[in-house]
């Protein structure tokens, strides 16, 4: 393969990783998206379509001149692997680049356990395949905690019970697979901005209500990760001085009144839902319209709109978007929310929509995996060698030539 120099193969990769994510784009479109000149974009599209990575899909519309052709990736087999890693389950995914699933699986694990490292290994190896044709472009991992860079994914994690766990380096080694890790709900924004209602904005957060509380911050097009990797940890903002004690060792925190935990607690304490009761009963008591249920929700999604509408002031998004496994039950959040979160900020800013996604239980995962998708469009070199892995595969589809590369 006749290859030019580094920035030559980022601008392929980027190419590709465009093609695949936006589902196909003429010469134009990729000029503009990617800031490159329209000659190089020609003199690199050919170059791809000989190697047989990309292909013409048919003709785009044009407000005026010749129609352009639009470009596609040429092979379905560019896939990526996601996981999102709990304390109980792993779920994991197999995705194409545009970021459709291919297959699914939620596997027992065991987070607290000695053998944790190897036991994920050993189901992502199960998941992958020892036997399989094509190789995958890469990993994707999802932890509910901070990481240190998405590129080596050492992670701390108070929910998982890890410290200092060498998540990334481990498994990028046993599996001779580039292996990315970030924050689960990082991880959601990447996909957010890739696929979802991120695709249309620089600047806007995703909010995740479940198990935990989270936020992923976008600005300028790219994720805000702090110095050590917890920018968005707003699970422990205290949205009530005097409130229920968090697993933090704080008072008050937003996700000890509105992590699935606190909600569960509130609703087996009033009689709401019998003790080992789940989430699912505590939202068919609201619909049902038990008041008491009603007011559980209605607590929590007051001061979550609180919180929110002190971020919406200070980063000042385009939209707010709302994911995560406790939406749904939004028609219990939403009147309460709103509300809160209009009150909380200037009159200039509250038209700010809100975005409710459908939720879907394989959505963190496929969240991880977009991690691989987005290696391209790393400005930040968060994702270091790990991410000239990715980049050397999308270029490629070979393993053997990345070694070389």
């Amino acid at each position: 393969m006749n290859r030019s120099g580094g920035d030559a193969d980022v601008t392929r990769a980027a190419m590709l990783a465009h093609l695949g994510t936006s589902g196909g784009a003429s010469r134009a479109d990729l000029a503009r998206a990617l800031g490159l000149s329209p000659a190089l974009v020609s003199q690199t599209v050919k170059q791809l379509m000989a190697e047989g990575l990309v292909r013409e899909l048919e003709t785009s519309t044009s407000s005026g001149g010749r129609p352009g052709r639009l470009l596609g990736v040429a092979s379905t087999a560019l896939r990526s692997v996601g996981l999102k890693v709990s304390h109980d389950h792993v779920a994991l995914v197999e995705t194409e680049l545009d970021g459709s699933v291919v297959r699914a699986v939620t596997l027992r694990f065991d987070a607290a356990s000695v053998t944790f490292l190897s036991d994920l290994v050993g189901l992502v190896r199960a998941f992958i395949g020892d036997g399989r044709d094509e190789p995958i472009l890469g990993i994707g991992v999802g932890v509910p905690g901070a990481v240190d860079a998405t590129g080596t994914g050492v992670v701390d994690s108070g929910m998982l019970g890890w410290r200092q766990a060498p998540l990334g380096a481990l498994m990028a080694r046993e599996l001779d697979v580039p292996v990315l890790v970030e924050n689960n709900v990082n991880a959601l924004a990447v996909a957010e901005r890739l696929y979802g209602a991120g695709r249309e904005h620089e600047n806007f957060l995703v909010i995740t209500i479940g198990e935990g509380v989270g936020a992923g911050v976008v600005v300028g097009g790219e994720v805000v990760r702090g110095s050590r990797g917890g920018a968005g940890e707003i699970g422990h903002i205290t949205a009530l001085s005097d409130g229920p004690l968090c697993t933090c060792g704080k008072r008050g925190c937003i996700e000890a009144l509105a992590g699935e935990k606190a909600l569960l607690g509130k609703a087996r304490g009033a009689g709401v839902v019998p003790a080992g009761g789940e989430m699912a009963q505590l939202q068919r008591a609201a619909d049902s319209g038990n008041p008491n249920a009603r007011a559980i929700y209605a607590l929590a999604a007051s001061k979550l709109g609180e919180v929110v509408a002190s971020l919406v002031q200070f980063i000042d998004p385009e939209v707010v978007i709302i994911s995560g496994e406790g939406t749904k039950a939004w028609t219990h959040w939403s009147i309460p929310f709103e509300q809160a979160l209009r009150a909380g900020i200037t009159v200039d800013r509250r038209a700010i929509p809100v975005i409710v996604e459908d939720w879907e239980d394989e959505a963190w995962a496929r969240g991880a995996a977009a991690l691989v998708a987005s290696t391209p469009f790393d400005v930040a070199g968060t994702f270091g060698e790990q991410g000239r892995r990715v980049r050397a595969r999308l270029m490629t589809g070979s393993s053997a030539t990345e070694a070389a590369s």
